[in-house]
């Protein structure tokens, strides 16, 4: 997987070769509303600097013209931080939204995101917004790397169910 970083976050990322493995499970409520779309979700580490790497956003990318995009904008925290400066899709970044349910993100550190990930204090940071709906976000603190296997776990109140963050070394 490849995933584009800007340049004013190298420190964030500057060479660390830790084995490790970081699972992300999120369970997205099926909410009775009489309009329901489909959350679009950004999920991205922050260490305390405040400096950023991207994980996973999930939107709706078959619109025609890419009209998906133009309600990125709703996830506003992962916006304001780092989505306006990608260009999507972005290859080993985006994908489709998820209906309901739940669903599992596993990050090996050999071959993502996580492989130059410097040892330290982190915040998984989960947004989640749906067109004619609510948003919300969701914080999980740890440290990286592991050094034993690692449960956390924070329940949303609306548009984010369970999330489960489990990190093995």
């Amino acid at each position: 997987m490849r995933l584009l970083i800007s340049t004013a976050l190298t420190t964030l990322v500057a060479g660390s070769a830790v084995a490790g493995e970081a699972a992300v499970g999120i369970d997205i409520p099926r909410l009775t509303v009489v309009e329901y779309h489909k959350p679009y979700v950004a999920f991205w580490l922050e260490n305390t600097d405040g400096q950023i790497v991207n994980l996973a956003v999930w939107y709706d990318a078959k619109l025609k013209d890419n009209e998906g995009t133009k309600w990125l904008k709703d996830m506003r925290q992962w916006w304001r931080r780092t989505g306006r400066e990608l260009t999507m899709p972005a290859d080993g970044l985006s994908s489709p939204t998820r209906a309901p349910g739940t669903h599992q993100i596993v990050f090996d550190s050999k071959v993502t995101p996580l492989k130059d990930l410097a040892p330290g204090s982190y915040q998984l940071v989960i947004e989640a917004a749906r067109e004619v709906g609510g948003r919300e976000l969701l914080r999980v603190p740890f440290e990286w790397p592991p050094k034993a296997p690692v449960n956390l776990d924070v329940k949303g109140e609306s548009e984010i169910g369970a999330v489960t963050l489990k990190l093995t070394p």
